[in-house]
């Protein structure tokens, strides 16, 4: 019964805590639509989830989460750091191709997501067989130091949370 009310539950569960984070009040109506919302939302999307994600670890998910909040913030500083004080000729972008281990799809696009959303690096295509990932960054002197870290601190925590 609770399957059919709730074909992705993780997913209910984010969308009723991002709306409370949205709206930025507690009361009773948000309540309704926040749950509205959780429950309609994943029917309407069911289609294209044909299998559910598997997390092996909720509460991995949750260090993951709190690891990435606090590199979007350490990483603002850095940019702003570049940005603002680095002369431009020492700027080093580079293009970045990240072999990947992971195969759940969830956890590609997690990973993609999250490096889109540290400043400073952008994911911006995947290779047709879907065991790379090309990843603008704003500053790497050491390519390879980028690519290191980006499957040491996020592939990694990925890879043991869904597979």
């Amino acid at each position: 019964m609770l399957r059919r009310l709730f074909p992705h539950p993780y997913l209910t569960l984010t969308l009723i805590v991002l709306w409370f984070l949205l709206v930025n009040q507690i009361k009773v109506g948000s309540l309704v639509m926040a749950v509205f919302l959780g429950t309609i939302l994943p029917h309407l999307t069911s289609a294209w989830w044909p299998d559910r994600p598997i997390i092996r670890r909720p509460l991995g998910l949750l260090a993951y989460t709190a690891l990435v909040m606090w590199d979007v913030i350490v990483a603002n500083f850095q940019v702003a750091r570049i940005v603002l004080f680095m002369p431009k000729a020492k700027i080093r972008s580079a293009w970045v191709t990240i072999p990947l281990d992971l195969r759940s799809p969830e956890a590609i696009s997690l990973l993609a997501g999250t490096i889109t959303m540290t400043p400073g690096t952008v994911s911006s295509d995947m290779s047709a067989c879907g065991k790379a990932l090309l990843v603008h960054s704003l500053h790497a002197p050491d390519p390879d130091e980028v690519r290191d870290t980006i499957k040491a601190r996020y592939e990694a925590r990925l890879k043991r949370i869904f597979e």
